[in-house]
């Protein structure tokens, strides 16, 4: 793990946010290729999810609600973590991750903090930071994050920033009711940034204190919530896997009753397998009609839906798949870190899915003459308007491949003398490091196929 976070700032993907400042504990910045990279795959995921589907509509909803949705959701009454402290270092981190990386083979998130008290007793775990077992007992405390909208300090009023992105979905039903030609099943769809007040134990951007979410609520009649969950399902899965992440490094895990959401009748997550464990990387709830229902009855606005059809008044249940996009760019680093040994040197590349990768395509000039460098520009130039590219003249050739190799990028081209004379370029596969030559006027069709 140290490596590849090692690997992620070297390369510009992610970088420790405020840094110069020392720091602050669970937050990150993406760089350039980290945007790049979580770009493509949050439009890889609306292509496939909304705009491909004629089930399925998008909305952009404000970070900032009305505070009655978090009570009406039941946020600021459950929306909680167990939290435990050091008295001897005053080290501060959440019961259930101290169990769980400390005793193998148990899943206690969820469980009474009496129940977690007793087992960190029982078990004389270590803190962390310290190593004493001194703690504090086990107490609630709620995720959402305060906030206050006002400008004159007697005027205030307390507000959150919003703990999931579902409820701006669940407010905008009646709307998309109202505004589109929508019939239920459907789904209404959207991507931003959430904001969790967690403890975390350092897991790179696995956990963060702001991060960005893509999910849709999909409205259904209650008695197709077992098909449709397992349609999600399915998708789900068959949409990961396209991404690249390897099989064996997944799996299915289905949420205990004690630790389902206050929301959820049945809650499944797709765990990846971390250097530090299996951990969620993506979840799908049955969340009933919790949302509409609350909202309805604490609004008292209708939120029943009416069928054009037969004229059947009911309220929607719900499926819910999330994904989590900032935590799906560290997962997909993690599972596209590669190490070989080529000819006595470490190797160091990212394998990912063409797709995905940054930057697709990276042309050098291999030698120092003003002809070969002024072709190569022009290959780059051309190549830039369809495909995302890079021109490298700084450094030997083994130098400009090991930089492109360390990013992800699936292509190189390299320009030298037989250029001049055949108007042929080389070009370098990531994986394989086979290289072939072309002519020049063929490169576009190449790299078009290549990149599907």
């Amino acid at each position: 793990m140290d490596k590849i976070v090692a690997l992620a700032k070297r390369r510009g993907f992610v970088y420790p946010s405020s840094e110069i400042y020392g720091g602050l504990a669970n937050t990150w910045d993406f760089g350039h290729y980290g945007t790049l990279l979580k770009n493509n795959l949050r439009d890889w995921w609306w292509k496939l999810f909304v705009l491909d589907r004629s089930d399925m509509v998008g909305i952009d909803a404000s970070i900032f609600l009305n505070p009655k949705v978090w009570e009406a959701s039941g946020h600021v009454k459950n929306f909680t973590d167990a939290l435990i402290d050091c008295r001897n270092c005053h080290y501060r981190t959440r019961a259930d991750h101290l169990i769980e990386d400390s005793v193998k083979n148990i899943k206690v998130e969820g469980l009474p903090v009496e129940e977690l008290t007793k087992i960190i007793k029982e078990k004389k775990l270590k803190c962390p930071r310290c190593g004493e077992s001194n703690f504090t007992e086990v107490r609630r405390f709620n995720l959402l994050f305060e906030t206050h909208i006002g400008i004159v300090e007697e005027t205030k009023s307390k507000a959150y920033l919003r703990g999931e992105i579902a409820q701006g979905i669940f407010l905008n039903f009646k709307n998309v009711i109202d505004t589109m030609r929508v019939r239920i099943p459907f789904g209404i769809a959207q991507q931003g940034k959430a904001f969790r007040n967690e403890i975390t134990m350092g897991q790179f951007v696995h956990r963060t204190l702001e991060f960005d979410l893509m999910e849709f609520e999909y409205f259904i009649e209650e008695e197709s919530w077992r098909e449709t969950f397992a349609y999600w399902r399915k998708t789900m899965w068959e949409w990961i896997r396209d991404v690249g992440i390897a099989e064996k490094n997944l799996r299915w895990r289905e949420h205990e009753e004690f630790e389902r959401s206050h929301y959820s009748k049945k809650t499944m997550d797709i765990e990846y397998k971390y250097p530090f464990g299996w951990k969620e990387m993506f979840g799908i709830a049955y969340r009933t009609d919790f949302d509409l229902k609350n909202h309805m009855a604490q609004s008292k606005v209708d939120l029943n839906y009416t069928d054009p059809k037969t004229g059947k008044k009911f309220i929607p249940h719900v499926i819910e798949p999330t994904f989590g996009l900032s935590r799906l760019v560290g997962i997909t680093l993690v599972d596209a870190y590669r190490e070989e040994e080529v000819k006595g040197k470490l190797r160091v590349f990212l394998k990912l899915n063409r797709k995905i990768a940054p930057i697709k395509v990276a042309v050098f000039p291999l030698q120092k003459d003003e002809n070969i460098r002024k072709i190569a520009k022009s290959i780059y130039m051309d190549l830039k308007k369809e495909f995302t590219a890079e021109f490298d003249d700084a450094g030997n050739i083994g130098k400009m491949y090991r930089r492109q190799d360390e990013i992800g990028t699936p292509f190189c081209i390299t320009v030298d003398y037989d250029t001049l004379k055949d108007n042929t370029v080389t070009v370098r596969d990531r994986d394989t490091m086979k290289q072939e030559r072309l002519t020049i006027n063929n490169l576009k069709s190449y790299l078009s196929q290549k990149l599907v």
